[in-house]
C-alpha cells in the first residue's frame, strides 16, 4: 500500500545524533594539532563528501571548525560532531529558481566570509577547505589566506554544466561564461584543489588551470558505514511470487536524476514482473509530489513506496533489502560525466546496479562490470531490471566484476590521497603566482 508523500515523509524523518569514529593517528605527524576551516552551502552530516573530508582531517588529529547550512530549527546553529566544531548559518535551501539560488548562495558566501574572517583573528588556521557548489565560496577564505592559511577547493561539479542542465542554458548564454570566468578565478584563489572524477577533471583542467593543480578524490563510500560484503553472501535466495522484487532508488529527486523514468520503466515491468516494487529514498521535493500523481492517474502507485530521506547508517539497512538498484537518469551535459557515488554504495554492499552509459561512468567501469542502460532511456531500463531479475547468476558475475573495480577506488585509498595532498600542502611556505588571488582577469 502506498502511503502519502507527506505522511510517509514524517514517519522517516531521520534524527540526526552523534556518530562515533576512532581517532587514529596522524600517517605523518605533521597534521597533529594543526586547525582547518571546512565551508560547505549544504547540511552537516547529511552530505556525504564534507561529512568523510571533515572526518579524515579529525582522524589525522586537526581541530576541524565547520560552517554549514542550518537544516532546520530542531538542529542546534552549534554543536560538536566527533570532535567537529559545527556552525550552521541560518539560511534555507530551496530550490526555485535561479534568482533563488543566487540570493542563497550570496548570502552564505557573505556570512561565512564574516564568520571566518572573525575566527580567524583567535583561531590561527592553517588550512581552509571549500567545498562547491557554488565556486566563489572560494573568497569566504581571503582573510585566513592573507593570514597565512592554505587554500583547498573541493570541486563537487561544475557549476556552468549543473546551471545547463538545470535552467536549460545554452552554452554561449552571457550567465554560462560568466560562471567559467568565476571557475576560473575560484580556482587560481585556491592553493590546490580536488574533484570527484576523471571527467571533471579533464573540463576544469582544459578551462581553468593546468591538470597538475587537481586531484581526484573519488565520491567512494566509507567503508565504516559500508561495510564490504561479497556478491555472493548479498545475492538473494530463490525467489516466490509471495515476496516483492524491490527496486531501490535514492538520491536527490530531481528531473535530470530521471526518476520519472525509473516509475515509466516500473509500469513497463510490471506487465511481465507484478512483483516489481520501487522504493524511493530522499527528500520531498515538488518534483516528486508532480511524480507520485502521475503515479496514481497511471496505476502504478500502489508499487511506489516513498520512505524518505535516511541517514548513511540507516541507508545500509535499506540497500540490504533492495534486489537492485537504479541509477535512471535523463540524457544531459551534466549527467554525462557523473559518476554517481550511488554505483559505489551498491557495489559495497553486494547489490547489483543498473547504470546509464555515460563517459563519467564508463572511466572506471567496463561494459560487464555494471548492468548499463541506454542513458535516459526508460524502456531499456525496464528490460534490464528484467534481465536482473530473470539471470540472477550472470547477474551476480558482473556485480563480482564491479567490486574489482570498487575495490581499486575505496574511500581508504581515496583518503590517503587527500591526507598527502594536505600534508605536502602545510609542509609548503610561501605561494606562487598560479595560486594568487590578486590578478584575476
Amino acid at each position: 500500500m502506498v502511503t502519502s508523500v507527506q505522511q510517509d515523509n514524517l514517519r522517516a524523518r531521520p534524527a540526526i545524533d552523534k556518530w562515533h569514529l576512532p581517532v587514529t593517528p596522524s600517517k605523518s605527524g605533521y597534521l597533529r594539532e594543526k586547525r582547518a576551516a571546512m565551508i560547505t552551502f549544504s547540511h552537516f552530516p547529511d552530505d556525504p563528501r564534507p561529512r568523510r573530508a571533515a572526518e579524515a582531517l579529525v582522524q589525522e588529529g586537526m581541530a576541524v571548525d565547520l560552517i554549514c547550512l542550518a537544516k532546520d530549527h530542531e538542529i542546534p546553529r552549534r554543536e560538536v560532531l566527533n570532535g567537529i566544531d559545527v556552525l550552521r548559518v541560518p539560511i534555507r535551501r530551496r530550490r526555485e529558481g535561479k534568482f533563488r539560488y543566487a540570493y542563497e548562495y550570496s548570502a552564505f558566501l557573505l556570512a561565512s566570509s564574516v564568520m571566518l574572517a572573525l575566527r580567524s583573528l583567535t583561531r590561527g588556521y592553517d588550512l581552509v577547505y571549500v567545498h562547491n557548489m557554488p565556486d566563489i565560496l572560494v573568497f569566504s577564505s581571503l582573510v585566513p589566506k592573507a593570514l597565512g592559511a592554505k587554500v583547498i577547493l573541493d570541486l563537487h561539479d561544475p557549476m556552468p554544466e549543473l546551471m545547463r542542465t538545470n535552467f536549460n542554458f545554452h552554452q554561449n548564454d552571457l550567465t554560462i561564461r560568466f560562471l567559467k570566468q568565476l571557475e576560473k578565478w575560484s580556482i587560481r584563489c585556491a592553493d590546490a584543489v580536488v574533484t570527484v572524477n576523471l571527467a571533471c577533471k579533464r573540463i576544469f583542467s582544459s578551462r581553468s588551470c593546468r591538470p597538475e593543480k587537481i586531484r581526484v578524490v573519488m565520491n567512494s563510500p566509507d567503508e565504516q558505514i559500508f561495510p564490504f560484503r561479497s556478491a555472493d553472501s548479498a545475492a538473494p535466495g530463490t525467489r516466490t511470487m509471495e515476496k516483492p522484487f524491490v527496486i531501490m532508488y535514492h538520491g536527490t529527486i530531481v528531473p535530470r536524476n530521471g526518476l520519472d523514468l525509473a516509475i515509466a520503466a516500473l509500469a513497463e515491468l510490471r506487465k511481465t514482473v507484478p512483483i516489481a516494487e520501487l522504493r524511493v529514498y530522499g527528500a520531498a521535493t515538488p518534483f516528486l509530489e508532480q511524480l507520485m500523481h502521475t503515479a496514481r492517474n497511471n496505476g502504478v502507485h500502489e508499487a511506489i513506496r516513498y520512505l524518505g530521506p535516511k541517514r548513511l547508517e540507516d541507508l545500509v539497512l535499506e540497500i540490504d533489502q533492495c534486489d537492485v538498484g537504479i541509477i535512471p537518469n535523463h540524457r544531459n551535459i551534466f549527467t554525462e560525466i557523473n559518476t554517481p557515488t550511488r554505483i559505489l554504495e551498491y557495489l559495497a554492499l553486494g547489490k547489483p546496479v543498473i547504470a546509464p552509459r555515460a563517459p563519467g561512468i564508463q572511466d572506471y567501469f567496463e561494459e560487464d562490470s555494471l548492468v548499463f542502460f541506454e542513458l535516459g532511456n526508460s524502456g531499456d531500463l525496464a528490460r534490464k531490471i528484467e534481465h536482473v531479475y530473470r539471470h540472477q547468476d550472470e547477474t551476480t558475475e558482473i556485480v563480482k566484476r564491479g567490486q574489482e573495480v570498487y575495490l581499486r577506488h575505496t574511500w581508504r585509498k581515496q583518503r590517503e590521497t587527500l591526507v598527502e595532498l594536505i600534508a605536502d600542502l602545510l609542509r609548503v611556505q610561501g605561494s606562487g603566482d598560479d595560486v594568487s588571488c590578486v590578478g584575476l582577469s
